[in-house]
């Protein structure tokens, strides 16, 4: 019974923290993106990436974004470069904040520099910039600078697996690849028999592919017996602490003892092997890199004579 308390009281955490991260969204009640400012850029590509910051933050911010044609009639065709001229703006547009943006070529590379300014309070909240390598890496960064925006932290702490540029792709530790392998090592407690065993030892092989949303994968285990499962995983976030829920299917060859029937006065064998069924909670620690911590706790169940079904913790590297 502790036990089952104890895993209910782990499972009920893990939700309402990943409740409270989903929660975090903006509760902005306004914002207006000023034209942007181009130094040796296409206007072409200079108008494709302000309609992907428009799309950007209207996806990810629960406040009304304002309409190019509204900040543009605002501005009555005058160039807005500073925080003052952006206060005005947002008064006449009735917005909490407007974010200004300017693009400037430096030989292959392109510099993007952004400022947020509260219409209130009259004061810069966000000053950033980040760099593209290609024309072609302006919609990730225009993805990077959104959430930015959104979040009011800089660009580089909103870095997720989908938006990492190939400038920090090439750093030492950050992520190259959605293909993981990896192993896992921990316990597993039994709820109901594998031979009333207190606990024993468990280790785990991970074949893993990550999609948008998604993790599937192929576990390999030595848990009291051998575990093979076919498993999936629902990813709550892109960020670096990811939490998750999912299930597998699979099948384990459970290691029992013989049975000793004395109204017999002979052994019994019991079939041990049979299809499994689990159910899982977990987090992906350092999700962005290209290893991540995974701690992971599942309920087993197997479908055998003894009716085996345990909980099993474990902590990992993927």
């Amino acid at each position: 019974m502790k036990k089952l308390t104890l895993l209910t009281a782990i499972l009920i955490i893990s939700f309402v923290f990943v409740i409270t991260i989903k929660a975090q969204d903006s509760t902005l009640s306004g914002i207006a993106i000023l034209p942007f400012h181009s130094n040796g850029i296409d206007p072409v590509y200079i108008e494709t990436s302000e309609s992907i910051l428009h799309l950007e933050i209207s996806k990810l911010s629960n406040g009304d974004v304002v309409s190019a044609e509204r900040t543009k009639d605002a501005l009555s065709d005058k160039d807005c470069l500073e925080s003052d001229c952006a206060v005005e703006v947002g008064k006449k547009l009735n917005v909490d904040q407007v974010l200004g943006c300017r693009l400037s070529a430096l030989g292959e590379k392109i510099i993007i520099q952004y400022f947020l300014v509260n219409v209130f309070s009259g004061k810069e909240v966000l000053i950033d910039q980040i760099s593209a390598t290609s024309i072609e890496e302006l919609e990730t960064v225009m993805k990077r600078i959104a959430k930015s925006v959104v979040e009011i932290k800089p660009a580089g702490k909103s870095v997720e697996v989908g938006n990492i540029l190939e400038g920090e792709s090439q750093e030492p530790l950050r992520r190259s690849s959605r293909k993981n392998v990896g192993l896992s090592f921990g316990y597993l407690y039994p709820q109901n028999g594998y031979d009333e065993d207190d606990r024993s030892f468990v280790a785990n092989l991970h074949l893993d592919y990550e999609m948008e949303e998604y993790a599937v994968g192929m576990l390999l285990g030595i848990r009291k017996g051998f575990a093979i499962n076919i498993y999936g995983d629902y990813l709550f976030t892109k960020t670096d602490f990811c939490p998750f829920v999912g299930g597998a299917f699979g099948f384990h060859w459970v290691s029992h003892n013989n049975f000793y029937d004395p109204y017999f006065g002979q052994s019994i064998d019991k079939r041990g092997d049979g299809f499994e069924i689990t159910a899982n909670a977990g987090m992906r620690i350092l999700h962005t890199y290209n290893f991540q911590i995974l701690i992971n706790l599942e309920f087993i169940y197997t479908l055998n004579e003894y009716d085996d079904s345990a909980i099993v913790f474990t902590i990992g590297i993927l």
